[in-house]
């Protein structure tokens, strides 16, 4: 039986830390093999075989992509779609492997650290606190800090991972299996019992659908998101305050100071209106009875288990009259429980109690009589109990579950996550229009609107409801907000965004609706109203639109009651499809600088939340590292962030990974507000340089992109773009209503297709024009010593090294014959060039020979999967012609389409 990973493991060395991931990688490839062979045969494998030797040989000789092209012809020139299909799915089992096995690797690096004792994991909660310490941070400035240190990841449904749900489980089951393998005191058998697992695993993998017939819907996504907050978070949370309480202990000793509640979660699932005509009222109330639903059976779950381990009797230990007092309250309040306490345990008062806690939980979940009427009279049970434990010895005797469950309680109430909403601000404005009988609405200026809307929110009961559709779907998401906080509580809703935010009226028309919805508490509306500021001009705008907003006496009257707390979400995918990575960098840096300034100048506390995406090219990255890179001062002890597509599942599908996230993240927190960069007196000359080459990449990015007039022909031809736009994988539509053209496309499926063609355009392209304007030495100092630029440099360096320019090239012969003509001719060359340049480039500033030397384990994961990507995409260009050449239609040649993009995206680990 060939072995189809052998060969590739002796390209190149792994270093010695990671013996154990190259013996990981190796058998589970044999495995991948093994099942190759029983479910298509030994001349299949070696047609794998035959196609991995050519793409090693042609990494390693530089032989052109023709070569590999014509290996990859001659295997399927007299075979069917089925075949095609298969080969892509055989390469695709392979990246399915190396990424858990590298997942794996993580969690084993992570009980290494543990082992050493002393020898606290780089990034963790342990090393930030000591690292600290040294610098001479003590407990009265944690302290301080604490009370307002907040990390909120909030997950949306787009692009919905581009793997079925189905096969992420089958990912855990094989994750779970080699997890236990670590321990490498298990018996032969129990080994083999696991390596068994993973075959099953593997094999119903293959014998699985990759995508889905019909279209996921929101109800869909909601399950999605919900299984990592509810089987993941849920677990995760009190390990991360248990985590984060030791490292202070351990650094302050008696000093350290109490832990709050540090974590929250949001989801825009079925909240996010934004160009989705899917979601609305109904997906908000569904979407909430459904989390809330899985975090009372999560409780009820806990409960139980708590039921049978508080057996503690009367006549042995002491126990809280008020534990007593609340039993025999209950008995009357559920009395069909009480019915089912067993005689036999008339003397454990704790037992007794939790068995009628889940019988007030059952009752909740059914709105029956003796629910509980909120998430805080649950907490107060649970609270009831703990204090009763701590003062008769019960520390060690259920102590530490029962604080479990307070924090998962505390965090999670009856909602789950915290319910973002957003829509658009020009589908307020036509509401406002029709609700307002005013035709020219939207063409007035915004100083107008903004009068008219003040006299709205003054007097809404004068304004006559219609049943314009626009109109009153606009006023049925605000009745719900109404109908259902009181049922959910405060924290069940999070910002309302407001999406194109451009002046201070397209916050008053939030104000304006609710207020006509009657979404009204004690005089105010109940909701933050974020806006979002997308595009570089609308970034650059920012300080100018929110100081109108905050001169606004109406607004301001709002901000008031709510805390004077601005919340400003800040587009990183947009704005770098408007202007480039380097001016949508640069721009959100900038805004961040002004309206901390306008902060300070108004009294208002500015939270900024950051819309990244998982590439490069919409904001992707390491957290930790943007944290640091981050302006000073804007960070402040909270981070709220978006968290996207396949970053949901590759950062919290496992329950180890999702922690070591959590604590890297609050750990830069952590670094970024108590001990802030120094001022560095170069930096005034660094920013001076920077503002020139966001403009100089800019121009040279917007030229090819929104100004060459053959380009979007190019574009539409020289990548998948019209597969992904017809992929099921995610509710929302691919463009911003039916115009064509780029500016219409959505930045998701804008980057996933320049990531398909291997070329990663949108993350570099423009960035090598600017920094040859500069001189490099002075660009080297700037990437050593200034966290902003060495970031982006380095995220510009990983994309490069990802990108493939002969297989790029491949995809954009495409477009050779064309009605506008060989646009590939007029196209390819400057492209190549400007990659060539940045290229080059980047290596002088970093003073390397090659791309990622100075990241050996990443350079190492990417050789690891080229030769399996580069087939697949040889083979996607080749059906995208036969496909396109047929008319595009649905059918076999589609779905094998569908196919090669969720292998590249396995592959290079990214959909956009």
């Amino acid at each position: 039986m060939t072995d189809i990973t052998d060969e590739p493991l002796r390209t190149f060395d792994f270093q010695p830390t990671d013996a154990l991931l190259r013996e990981d990688v190796k058998t589970l490839g044999a495995l991948v093999g093994e099942i190759l062979a029983e479910q298509r045969g030994e001349d299949f494998l070696a047609e794998v075989e035959r196609l991995r030797r050519a793409a090693i040989e042609r990494r390693e000789s530089g032989a052109p992509v023709a070569d590999l092209a014509q290996a990859l012809t001659d295997i399927l020139s007299a075979d069917t779609l089925e075949h095609a299909n298969d080969l892509v799915r055989a390469f695709s089992t392979y990246f399915q492997a190396v990424n858990l096995a590298e997942r794996v690797h993580r969690i084993r690096r992570r009980r290494d650290h543990e082992r050493a004792g002393d020898g606290a994991q780089p990034g963790g909660l342990r090393a930030v606190l000591a690292g600290l310490a040294n610098d001479g941070v003590d407990a009265d400035e944690v302290a301080a800090l604490l009370p307002r240190l907040r990390i909120e990841p909030v997950f949306t449904a787009h692009p919905t991972e581009a793997v079925r749900r189905v096969l992420l489980h089958k990912e855990r089951q094989i994750v779970s299996a080699l997890v236990r393998d670590i321990d490498r005191s298990r018996t032969p058998a129990e080994r083999n019992a696991d390596r068994e697992r993973i075959r099953l695993a593997l094999t119903t993998s293959w014998q699985t659908a990759e995508t889905p017939t019909a279209k996921p819907s929101v109800g869909d996504e909601f399950e999605h998101v919900g299984f990592y907050l509810s089987e993941v978070l849920y677990r995760v949370l009190p390990v991360y305050h248990e985590t984060f309480a030791h490292a202070l202990r351990e650094q302050f000793g008696e000093d350290a100071p109490e832990l709050p509640d540090v974590l929250g979660f949001g989801s825009w699932v079925g909240g996010d209106m934004d160009g989705n005509p899917n979601v609305g009222a109904a997906t908000i109330a569904a979407t909430l009875a459904g989390q809330r639903a899985m975090v009372l059976a999560a409780y009820r779950r806990d409960v139980d288990k708590l039921a049978e381990m508080l057996s503690q009797s009367q006549g042995r230990v002491g126990v809280d009259q008020a534990v007593v007092d609340r039993l025999n309250e209950y008995r009357g309040l559920v009395p069909e429980g009480s019915a089912r306490l067993h005689p036999r345990h008339a003397d454990m008062p704790y037992r007794n109690l939790l068995v009628l806690i889940g019988e007030r939980l059952a009752a909740t979940q059914d709105d029956e009589e003796g629910g509980y009427p909120d998430a805080a009279a649950f907490v107060a049970d649970i609270d009831l109990i703990a204090a009763s434990l701590a003062r008769h010895h019960g520390r060690h005797a259920g102590g530490f579950a029962v604080a479990r469950l307070q924090r998962r309680a505390r965090c999670f109430g009856f909602h789950l996550a915290s319910l973002d909403l957003r829509q658009d601000s020009a589908i307020h404005d036509a509401a406002l229009a029709s609700l307002l009988d005013d035709g020219q609405w939207e063409s007035r200026d915004a100083s107008e609107r903004a009068g008219r809307l003040h006299d709205v929110i003054a007097d809404a009961g004068s304004v006559k409801v219609n049943d314009d559709a626009t109109a009153v779907q606009t006023l049925d998401v605000f009745r719900t907000v109404a109908r259902l906080r009181p049922r959910y509580g405060e924290r069940v809703f999070g910002p309302y965004i407001v999406s194109m935010s451009r002046s201070a009226a397209d916050a008053l028309a939030v104000l304006a609706l609710a207020r006509i919805a009657g979404c009204v508490e004690s005089g105010q509306v109940p909701l933050d109203v974020a806006p979002l500021f997308e595009t570089v001009a609308d970034l650059d705008a920012a300080a100018a639109t929110l100081r109108e907003l905050f001169a606004d006496p109406v607004y301001r009257a709002h901000l008031e009651a709510r805390g004077n707390r601005q919340v400003v979400m800040l587009g990183y995918s947009d704005s770098a499809k408007d202007g480039g990575i380097v001016a949508s960098r640069w721009a959100l840096q900038q805004t961040q600088v002004a309206l901390q300034a306008l902060a300070r100048e108004s009294g208002v506390r500015i939270a900024f939340f950051h819309g990244r995406g998982g590439s490069i090219s919409r904001g992707g990255g390491k957290t930790e590292r943007a944290v640091i890179a981050a302006p000073r001062g804007s960070v402040d002890g909270y981070l709220r962030l978006t968290e996207q597509g396949e970053v949901i599942h590759r950062k919290y599908g496992i329950r180890a990974l999702a922690l070591r996230n959590l604590e890297q993240t609050t750990g830069a927190v952590l670094r970024a507000t108590l001990r802030p960069r120094p001022p560095e007196p170069r930096e005034r000359e660094w920013r001076d340089i920077a503002a020139v080459l966001a403009a100089d990449a800019r121009t040279h990015y917007r030229a090819l992109v929104h100004e060459h007039p053959d380009f979007a022909a190019y574009f539409r031809s020289a990548t998948p773009i019209d597969v992904i736009e017809r992929l099921r994988i995610g509710s929302r539509p691919s463009k911003r209503g039916n115009k064509g053209g780029v500016e219409s496309l959505r930045a998701i499926p804008w980057v996933f297709s320049w990531a398909q063609n291997r070329s990663g355009l949108t993350a570099w392209y423009g960035v090598g024009t600017a920094l040859d304007l500069h001189g490099r030495d002075r660009l080297a100092e700037m990437a050593r010593d200034w966290p902003f630029f060495g970031t982006l440099v380095d995220d510009v360096e990983m994309v490069l090294a990802k990108s493939d320019t002969g297989i790029f090239e491949c995809y954009s012969r495409l477009a050779r014959d064309l009605p506008e003509g060989d646009l590939h001719a007029k196209m390819h060359p400057g492209i190549a060039a400007e990659f060539e340049r940045t290229r080059e480039t980047i290596l002088a500033i970093k003073d390397e020979e090659e791309l990622l030397a100075g990241d050996p384990r990443l350079r190492q994961s990417i050789r690891l999967r080229n030769p399996y990507v580069d087939p697949i995409s040889l083979l996607q260009v080749d059906l995208l012609a036969r496909w396109r050449r047929e008319g595009s239609p649905d059918g076999e040649l589609l779905h094998t389409l569908f196919a090669t993009v969720n292998g590249i995206a396995a592959g290079i680990q990214n959909t956009g």
